[in-house]
């Protein structure tokens, strides 16, 4: 015959027992509340710069709310200051929240050529800073728009000598970009998964520069076609991966595609982001054909499938 105590008494180890299972839950899948969806504007690269106000109108009206800029044809911040830009984007409905920048001068990859503009011509591209060179003055512009990271987009690494020199200057970006107020990540592409001179650079970019200073914004993508399974590392570095790139790619993995367009497993990324520390997710398509249309179709499938 069940008692009141006895009654008790098993309720309370049930409740014990659900709560042991919450917390195994929880800690095998840290619960993180997803941001709003964000763009890459290199996505739109061929385009934006034909109308900066109208292109920032119109991704407004598909649905993204964080702004990641990068370079632009017509130098700058797509020809205006920081603080005009940001501005801009405000009135837009939209945060910027972060900038692209080099960590060294540009170089073309051998045998690589620029792209073609409406024209038919080769885009041409006013000089860009760098960090090696000029790092005080793209931390105080950054700090300036009222973003919240600085992100170096690509540095050297072909040589055991160019990773060195891209660690100082990675470590030394993040110091100065805390006193400025400011955050600082390393944007990967898939050769960095690559040994070079008996080393892969991105494993010491992550061993060797400060994970206080130096956060990491994952391109899934990329990451995946090197062979990287993201949420491995999510796992190995736990809350240092603050922003991520959002693509997709193709059978062959040759072509970026719209998200879910592709054979990515987009989903299984978003299930473990609490192990990543994600802040903030940017939708990418390099080389975009039809770069609205494509944004729309990316969002769609992130809000319907990513972030439900």
């Amino acid at each position: 015959m069940k008692t009141r105590r006895s009654f008790l008494k098993n309720a309370a180890a049930i409740t014990a027992g659900s709560l042991l299972i919450n917390r195994e839950i929880f800690a095998a899948a840290p619960f993180v509340k997803l941001p709003e969806p964000g763009l890459q504007l290199f996505t739109l690269f061929g385009v934006i710069d034909e109308d900066v106000p109208g292109s920032l109108q119109k991704i407004s009206a598909i649905g993204y709310k964080e702004i990641e800029s990068a370079f632009s044809r017509k130098g700058g911040f797509y020809g205006m200051s920081p603080k005009a830009f940001a501005a801009m984007v405000k009135d837009n409905g939209m945060h910027w929240r972060s900038h692209h920048v080099l960590g060294a001068p540009f170089k073309m990859p051998p045998n690589a050529k620029m792209p073609v503009g409406a024209d038919g011509k080769p885009i041409t591209i006013p000089p860009m800073k760098n960090l090696r060179d000029n790092m005080q003055e793209l931390v105080d512009q950054a700090a300036e728009g009222g973003i919240s990271y600085l992100v170096c987009a690509n540095t050297p690494f072909g040589t055991a000598d160019e990773i060195r020199s891209s660690i100082e200057v990675l470590n030394k970006t993040g110091e100065a970009a805390k006193k400025a107020g400011l955050l600082f990540a390393y944007h990967n592409h898939d050769a960095e998964f690559k040994t070079v001179d008996g080393v892969v650079p991105y494993d010491l970019f992550l061993a060797e520069t400060d994970k206080d200073l130096v956060k990491m914004e994952l391109d899934l993508a990329w990451a995946v076609k090197a062979g990287k399974d993201p949420v491995e590392l999510f796992r190995e570095n736990k809350g240092r991966f603050h922003l991520w790139h959002v693509k997709d790619l193709d059978n062959g993995y040759e072509h970026v595609v719209e998200a879910g367009k592709g054979v990515i497993d987009l989903k299984r990324f978003f299930d473990n982001a609490g192990d990543s520390g994600m802040k903030y997710y940017f939708v990418e398509q390099d080389g975009a054909p039809k770069p609205f249309e494509n944004i729309a179709t990316s969002i769609a499938y992130v809000q319907s499938r990513l972030v439900k």
